[in-house]
């Protein structure tokens, strides 16, 4: 990677990494696929094993529990890998992705992608990276939910999503996510009723606003602090 960013990805995603003729032969893997909102790209368990890329739009994963709840484990938006864990070992999908509106992606078959990979070491190398970075979030997840109360996690989450995945034109801070609380909740390992009480303590501290399903980060440094545990 020769460390070009063209500023339409996000530079955490996996076409935001990748240096020019990389992305050029990423972006033109597969074939396009358009999906509807609320359309099923691949199903928890399935044996289906096709990677997708995302162009435009928005995707939750998640996955049940052992009591049948279902729990939203991320957001992936333009730029991101979805469903590359199939597509490296070729096992059954360990979650269900639902397209969250009109959605533009490419899907490569798993043969395709492997083979692209084992020709060009530096987009491996990327594809090592993104993994690593999914894994590290979940870790850091992990060490949350058993570490910190729930202002402090939330405030983490939120920050992580307007800096992973600010709004396309809009005014700075607001998170493209348009995420329920109850969504909310899933993602820190909270109860609805307390992340409505985190929600209102971070707006009392001026370190958010809210609408219907619209997040606002006002203060990034003060919400910093709070996901620090410092503040």
């Amino acid at each position: 990677m020769d460390g070009s960013h063209d500023p339409q990805w996000p530079e955490t995603s996996l076409v935001g990494r990748l240096n020019p003729a990389d992305r050029a032969t990423v972006l033109a893997l597969g074939r396009q696929v358009r999906y509807r909102g609320g359309e099923i790209l691949v199903h928890e368990g399935e044996a289906s094993d096709a990677v997708m890329v995302l162009l435009g739009g928005m995707v939750k994963v998640t996955a049940h529990a052992q009591d049948g709840r279902e729990a939203l484990l991320a957001v992936r938006m333009a730029g991101d890998l979805v469903g590359e864990f199939a597509g490296i070992d070729g096992k059954p999908r360990v979650a269900t992705i639902t397209a969250c509106g009109p959605l533009l992606a490419r899907r490569v078959g798993r043969a395709v992608f492997l083979a692209c990979m084992q020709a060009d070491p530096s987009l491996a190398m990327a594809v090592n990276e993104v993994v690593v970075a999914k894994m590290r979030t979940a870790t850091g997840r992990i060490v949350d939910f058993a570490g910190c109360d729930v202002t402090t996690r939330l405030a983490r989450m939120l920050r992580y999503l307007a800096v992973t995945y600010p709004k396309p034109g809009a005014p700075s801070g607001v998170i493209s996510a348009p995420l329920s609380q109850a969504e909310l909740a899933t993602l820190v390992g909270a109860s609805d009723s307390a992340v409505i009480k985190a929600l209102r303590t971070l707006r009392v501290r001026e370190a958010i606003s809210t609408t219907y399903r619209t997040i606002r980060v006002r203060d990034l440094d003060l919400l910093s602090e709070i996901a620090l545990g410092s503040s």
